[in-house]
């Protein structure tokens, strides 16, 4: 089982916004329901056994992904379980690098790996161009996270796909900021798209799933194989509600951009803030890469204050309408500090917003004042 092909519908014609909707809904027979049903079933007639094959739920799922991102998709239980899966395709001891700054989780994950001697992994900056591809060389995986986790960073993903096309190294981008409207590394060289689904595609904080997506045969069936071994499988609830959520992700993502990059402009004009990090500004370092290879700058932002921790925690904590909580990619939009440098103890005012589709007005207006709040 596995992500087949959309068959007429998913072409070049389509724009990504429909195929988003209509991906992953099975052959239009008279009587056949229009959405995927739910099933609930761990074993099937015969010797099909969901942790081993999967089930109809999670293949209308990984048939809808792998529409968008123009390869055959794997769903996992969460975002953490993909990227693990991700590393278990590698040979013991194989040569890995990864960026300097981005999601916790995924640089411990690295780490560990590292320090039980199941990689050798080494860090660089990933919007270093000339650095990532003079540490790419003889390497076994290069790991890049654009846009990066908090900063909003962006690497030059075409340019490194392309240099890499011809070596043996293997490119895996953690896609989840961007969505797979936004951003299509498989299309640019890239040999894995990595996206949490818990975030911008499920699209509604109620969920935990993650998904991989590969144009190659052998490096799908790899990682249906380290899922099932692992256990590492979705539940059958989730991977339904991660697809109804597909179904709006582009109308949450395009009114989320859109006050992402207002809400950019107007803090980035605030005398409390020092600077603002989002690729949409003209000023911002990965603007010109972003704008290059990317259908949008996405709804994630980040800030910094001229004050310090303190400052930056009492304005989390000021907010009436935004939510202070962890997590992104959901309708509401969330507000949280975050290190300068994931992983990081040193104090900083850097915040992380995700913006969701409320009233951009709303949004800015509750900034503003738990700014002013703060600075008086």
């Amino acid at each position: 089982m596995g992500a087949v092909s959309f068959g007429a519908m998913a072409d070049d014609r389509l724009h990504s916004s429909t195929v988003s909707i209509h991906a992953g809904r099975g052959p239009r027979t008279l009587g056949a329901p229009i959405n995927a049903p739910l099933t609930l079933a761990s074993n099937f007639y015969g010797s099909a056994y969901t942790r081993e094959q999967g089930s109809p739920t999670w293949e209308a799922f990984e048939e809808a992904i792998g529409a968008l991102e123009g390869g055959r998709s794997t769903s996992f239980a969460s975002g953490i379980a993909a990227s693990t899966a991700i590393i278990e395709t590698l040979p013991a001891g194989a040569r890995v690098v990864g960026p300097t700054a981005g999601y916790a989780w995924t640089r411990s994950l690295l780490a560990e790996r590292a320090r039980v001697g199941r990689i050798r992994y080494e860090e660089v900056d990933t919007c270093d161009t000339d650095a990532t591809l003079s540490a790419a060389a003889g390497a076994d995986l290069l790991w890049l996270e654009n846009p990066s986790n908090p900063m909003i960073a962006i690497a030059e993903l075409d340019i490194i796909c392309a240099a890499l096309r011809d070596l043996p190294v293997r490119v895996a981008v953690d896609s989840t900021f961007a969505t797979p409207l936004l951003q299509r590394p498989l299309e640019l060289g890239a040999d894995f798209a990595m996206h949490s689904a818990s975030k911008f595609i499920g699209g509604h904080s109620d969920l935990l799933l993650g998904v991989v997506s590969t144009r190659d045969v052998d490096l799908d069936g790899q990682l249906r194989h380290v899922r099932g071994q692992l256990g590492a499988t979705p539940g059958a609830l989730e991977s339904w509600l991660a697809l109804r959520g597909l179904r709006t992700m582009s109308l949450r993502v395009e009114a989320a951009q859109a006050s992402a990059l207002e809400l950019a402009r107007r803090l980035a004009a605030h005398p409390a803030v020092s600077a603002v990090h989002y690729a949409g500004l003209p000023n911002d370092p990965g603007h010109g890469a972003a704008t290059r290879f990317m259908d949008g700058y996405g709804a994630m932002l980040s800030f910094e204050l001229h004050a310090g921790t303190e400052h930056a925690e009492a304005v989390c904590a000021n907010v009436d309408v935004i939510i202070n909580a962890k997590s992104l990619g959901g309708v509401e939009t969330l507000i949280d500090r975050r290190a300068r440098h994931t992983g990081s103890s040193a104090p900083d005012s850097l915040i992380r917003l995700s913006v969701g589709c409320e009233n951009v007005e709303d949004l800015w207006n509750d900034l503003r004042q738990a700014l002013e709040k703060e600075t008086k």
